[in-house]
């Protein structure tokens, strides 16, 4: 009995040990806590001007950006979110107690660059559109030119062998010819009127073969240039359509909204630092009073 109650005050003594521990670090994380608190209690709250400068610098920095390569309306979603973020962090601010002449201005030039953005971006929809357009002229220049080389180059060896073989037949005749005036009346049953007949015939059939040598070479002539003039003709319309497409292209090579974007941030700057010139008036005229 008397070893039982003799253990009994330590084991006590041990918990009261345990506790007075804990307690203490409690206490410890406690102070901790509240100092940190106290801590960002009295992190200095930024003026309306450091407030105003700060949002003005960004703004400076939207309106100046610029974008990579086009086409530039697939950065104008981000370029907006970002600038009104800016101005949403700065009328949200007490510091920069803005007033609803602000309000009215931001809400203006944020509405019109909005506006020019979607414009700008249609603009660029149906540049693409001229840009497809203009490729499909260009392969359109590319057929046209192997369609006329085509027909070309069926047309002469048809018209070489046509005239050889009629240039053949006249030489042909122009022999006979030569051999009917050559030869002698005293052959049996050959007389003076047979040979002139026979050269008479002869000189026909002649006179016919160079007549059809000679229109067979115009109409070779004139098929060659109506060939030609079509297809300068066709050509032309084409090459007409590619240069008007190719100036509707060049038109949004270039960022068309950085003007629009600069001219929002320039103004919503102006805004800014008008709103800090009231305010500094209206603080000078309650210091007056």
């Amino acid at each position: 009995m008397g070893y039982r109650s003799q253990g009994s005050p330590r084991r006590s003594s041990g918990q009261k040990f345990q506790k007075s521990q804990h307690e203490k670090a409690k206490t410890k994380a406690r102070k901790h806590r509240e100092k940190g608190k106290t801590f960002q209690e009295e992190k200095p709250i930024a003026s309306p001007e450091e407030t105003a400068q700060k949002t003005i610098n960004r703004l400076k920095k939207l309106g100046e950006q610029k974008f990579a390569v086009s086409p530039f309306s697939q950065y104008f979603d981000d370029w907006l979110i970002n600038l009104k973020e800016a101005l949403s962090e700065f009328v949200l601010n007490p510091a920069a107690n803005v007033d609803e002449t602000f309000k009215n201005e931001l809400e203006r030039l944020v509405a019109k660059v909005e506006r020019e953005l979607a414009e700008i971006k249609q603009a660029e929809g149906a540049s693409d559109r001229s840009a497809k357009e203009l490729a499909d002229k260009n392969h359109l220049l590319v057929e046209i030119d192997a369609e006329y080389a085509a027909h070309t180059r069926e047309i002469g060896p048809r018209r070489n062998s046509e005239i050889q073989n009629l240039s053949l037949k006249v030489k042909n005749l122009e022999s006979e010819l030569d051999r009917v005036r050559a030869m002698k009346t005293s052959i049996i049953g050959f007389t003076k009127k047979a040979r002139a007949q026979k050269e008479t015939e002869t000189l026909q059939k002649l006179e016919s073969a160079k007549t059809e040598l000679k229109s067979a070479v115009q109409e070779f002539k004139v098929e060659q240039e109506k060939l030609h003039d079509d297809y300068e003709n066709r050509k032309q319309v084409v090459i007409g359509q590619v240069q008007r497409l190719e100036k509707e292209v060049e038109k949004t090579e270039d960022d068309l909204s950085l003007n629009a974007r600069f001219a929002a941030c320039e103004g919503l700057v102006e805004a800014v630092n008008m709103l800090l010139d009231r305010k500094m008036a209206d603080s000078a005229s309650l210091t007056a009073q």
